[in-house]
């Protein structure tokens, strides 16, 4: 099965192609392989206005239309209230680069990559993309010449507050980021599950898991493995429902609090998904020392993030570390940065499990 860091590496040097594929006649010569710098960066210059045009298509829900069947742009537009030609050449775009296809008869079908941004299919990044085209993200972005001068968050400066307080300031836009990280949860879960062995934990504490989700999806796959979610108040609250519907709710303890005080103690392993991106160093090992102190003595700690490749290969990893920039202050790490903040924080790294997703699992234990 491919690795979807592979996947992204794919599609990648399949869009770069398709974007030149006629450019390349009135550029220098180049092999059938690899179109000409200016091409590429010509490609890469638009890669926002492709980006916007994904997001604007997932939010009219372009993709559940044509789910039903091909549609002309009129037939689309009339259902999403928008201005038909303006449509169409948003779609014909978005054609170009294999996200829909435009047949003979001037209608557009799903492709494989069109139909992710479909709602409830299997890995369906529909969420993600909406978030990604949120104003505050937008905003953000637009001050990373800020964040490159001065090293400092660029959404604090547009809006005055951290991520954390502008999401629970502002419900609607933390509502969209919640979807957003539950949608990128769902497709990554089967995979950590497949990958790491946690029929030896015994009990595993969730630090800041949210609803739950990628616990239950573990207990479901360990009968024997007790947990314990450990989240803000406000946010446990939510998870009741979630977990009685996975079938799990009885085998969760739930506690809450700051993970910057305290963690739940006396634990066999303790799990973070998406958090440790989220933190500079001096925080991340406030967290990962208040794990240390809690734990049993033969416990582990689980860090399941992205790892950045030491070289120049290509990797959501190197994208994703420039929105923790932006938006948290926070960054993604290599394996050599991971083994220096277990190290300063008491513990060894043991090793990183690689998934079938971008994701890796980060295991360490107490030195």
């Amino acid at each position: 099965m491919m690795k979807k860091c592979d996947m992204y590496t794919m599609l990648s040097k399949v869009l770069t192609l398709r974007w030149c594929k006629n450019m390349t006649e009135h550029n220098q010569p180049s092999s059938a392989d690899v179109p000409p710098p200016d091409a590429i960066l010509m490609q890469m210059l638009f890669g926002a206005l492709m980006q916007r045009s994904i997001c604007v298509a997932t939010k009219l829900g372009i993709a559940d239309l044509l789910s039903e069947k091909p549609q002309t742009a009129t037939e689309l537009a009339a259902k999403t209230e928008t201005h038909a030609p303006s449509l169409y050449r948003v779609l014909r775009t978005l054609a170009s680069a294999g996200i829909f296809a435009k047949t003979a008869d001037q209608k557009f079908e799903l492709t494989p990559i069109a139909a992710l941004l479909r709602q409830g299919t299997p890995n369906s990044m529909r969420d993600f993309a909406i978030m990604m085209d949120e104003e505050w993200i937008w905003s953000a972005w637009g001050e990373l010449m800020y964040s490159v001068k001065t090293g400092r968050v660029a959404h604090e400066k547009v809006q005055g507050l951290s991520s954390f307080e502008f999401f629970t300031q502002n419900r609607e836009a933390g509502m969209v980021f919640n979807r957003a990280m539950t949608n990128l949860s769902l497709s990554v879960i089967p995979a950590i599950v497949e990958a790491y062995d946690f029929s030896g934990v015994g009990k595993l504490v969730d630090i800041a898991g949210g609803h739950g989700l990628l616990l239950a999806g573990i207990l479901k796959a360990n009968p024997q493995v007790q947990g314990i979610l450990f989240d803000l108040p406000s946010v446990i609250e939510g998870a009741d429902e979630l977990l009685h519907k996975e079938g799990v709710r009885h085998r969760v303890e739930f506690a809450s609090g700051d993970f910057f005080q305290s963690v739940p103690a006396g634990a066999g392993a303790y799990m973070m998904k998406h958090i440790i991106h989220d933190w500079d160093d001096e925080h991340s090992i406030r967290i990962l020392q208040n794990i240390g102190s809690a734990m049993n003595k033969n416990g582990k700690v689980l860090i399941v993030e992205m790892v950045v490749p030491e070289g120049n290969e290509p990797s959501p990893s190197k994208a994703l570390d420039l929105l923790m920039l932006v938006m948290e202050g926070g960054k993604e790490r290599t394996k050599g940065e991971y083994r220096k903040l277990l190290e300063a924080s008491g513990f060894n790294l043991t090793r990183i499990i690689p998934t079938k997703s971008p994701y890796s699992v980060i295991e360490g234990q107490p030195a």
